[in-house]
């Protein structure tokens, strides 16, 4: 097998070979190229020491941030390409770095150290595939499994217990027998990973294909570092709407929604809530009247803690307070809606409703989607034709209200709100002499 690496990195490779030294690409860009998808980053490793690689890249501008971890950035065509000696790392006290690095002049070791045998694979064109644990065996059948002691990797860098989740959602590999057992076995040790680092692997893992079937697998590894879900787990739905758990119920919306990490993290947490509102009738059925509410306050905890930025946090919680809002084609109800959320929240809005709908029973399913198209329609025929919803579609505005002697701010504020509804409900139109005439008469009405 012969790889496609990029003219750059080649000429990296010949570089430290010309001057005597071992070079290969390394890691996942070995793994994606085996798998047919072309590499985001290319890692290179060499038996150079750092001072000689700086030596070998004389004149080109170099970063040295982790060279006491054997790794030498080095700028070609303005891009960044890491070139990182092989080594053997110590122990990992804090969970995340080991404790010293010893560099070595053996690939294969250095190969030794890695998490997962499809990582632990290095190619150059001279020596063709480097591959002492057989990670090209497990490519080819789609298997994950540890390098060496499943037990000792995931004890050095609990994070590769997500990695592994992750990697087997988004490639779509099997989590190999004992690596499964080891992560079941491992899992506490996420509770010593910081937070920013969890929720990048995380929301990555969200977004694989085979999301579904690995959160109900390794729903209490997921629950070490989200604990609010696991009310969750074996909470029925006694409801024609539903015949699943709220979990199952939850996997399968994640999965029915496309792979867009907002989408994503709101179906998942869509529900969360519905474990504290849940009240049983006489008659045995279950009712979980404002569960969305409670959902919402639960996501925002847990969204902030994973320190997700705000604005990604602040339209997760719009959407999922929305969430279970039911439509038809009332244009009032969906621009008293537009002018809560936005345009592109309203759009995040259906395509949620759907992936809702999806992970329910069949019952009622085809008025469900009937009334979403009506929405649907209802919705586009408000954007095209610019109908008013918003503060900014009126034909008034503040300065407008001051030229009528209305001065303080917040009646300002007030007045505007006021006539905004009256134009959805449909009571005026909109339009400036009607609305001036309007404001007048709250204004005088509310002295």
């Amino acid at each position: 097998m012969k790889f496609n690496i990029p003219k750059n990195v080649r000429y990296i490779i010949d570089k430290l070979e010309k001057n005597g030294y071992e070079a290969f690409v390394v890691g996942g860009c070995v793994r994606d190229s085996m798998l047919g998808i072309e590499p985001k980053d290319w890692d290179i490793t060499t038996s150079a020491k750092p001072e000689e690689i700086k030596n070998c890249f004389d004149g080109y501008q170099l970063i040295s941030i982790g060279e006491q971890h054997g790794t030498v950035g080095v700028i070609i065509n303005n891009e960044n390409y890491e070139i990182t000696t092989y080594r053997i790392d110590g122990d990992y006290s804090d969970n995340r770095h080991p404790e010293e690095v010893t560099f070595t002049d053996n690939i294969e070791l250095d190969l030794s150290r890695r998490d997962f045998t499809v990582n632990a694979m290095a190619y150059n064109d001279k020596r063709g595939l480097v591959d002492p644990f057989n990670g090209a065996t497990d490519v080819k059948y789609k298997a994950l499994r540890c390098v060496g002691d499943a037990d000792t990797r995931f004890s050095e860098d609990a994070l590769r217990i997500l990695r592994a989740l992750r990697f087997a959602s988004v490639y779509n590999f099997s989590i190999e027998n004992k690596t499964s057992a080891s992560i079941l076995k491992n899992r506490a040790g996420l509770s010593k990973i910081a937070f920013e680092r969890i929720s990048t692997e995380f929301t990555k893992f969200l977004c694989g294909d085979n999301v579904n079937f690995l959160l109900r697998r390794y729903k209490d590894v997921i629950a070490v570092f989200l604990p609010e879900i696991v009310a969750t787990f074996g909470c029925e739905q006694n409801t024609p709407h539903h015949n699943r758990t709220v979990w199952k119920h939850t996997t399968a919306a994640v999965a029915a929604i496309e792979p867009d990490p907002l989408l994503r993290t709101v179906m998942l947490l869509h529900d969360i809530g519905k474990p504290l509102a849940r009240r049983t009738d006489s008659k045995g059925r279950d009712h979980f009247k404002g569960h969305n509410h409670f959902s919402a306050v639960l996501a925002k905890n847990l969204l902030e803690r994973l320190k997700l930025p705000t604005k990604f946090i602040d339209d997760a919680i719009t959407l999922i307070e929305y969430h279970d809002v039911r439509f038809t084609d009332n244009k009032k109800q969906i621009k008293h809606v537009l002018n809560s959320i936005g345009e592109n929240s309203f759009r995040n809005l259906i395509k949620i409703q759907y992936a809702d709908i999806a992970a329910q029973t069949r019952y009622k399913r085809e008025i469900k989607l009937y009334n979403m198209k009506l929405c649907e329609k209802s919705f586009e025929e408000i954007v095209q034709n610019n109908e008013c919803y918003s503060l900014k579609d009126l034909n008034i505005n503040g300065s407008d209200l001051i030229h009528l002697g209305i001065t303080d701010g917040k009646k300002i504020g007030h007045i505007l709100q006021l006539l905004l509804d009256s134009v959805i409900e449909e009571e005026i139109a909109n339009e400036s002499v009607i609305l001036r005439k309007r404001a007048l008469e709250i204004y005088n009405t509310e002295k």
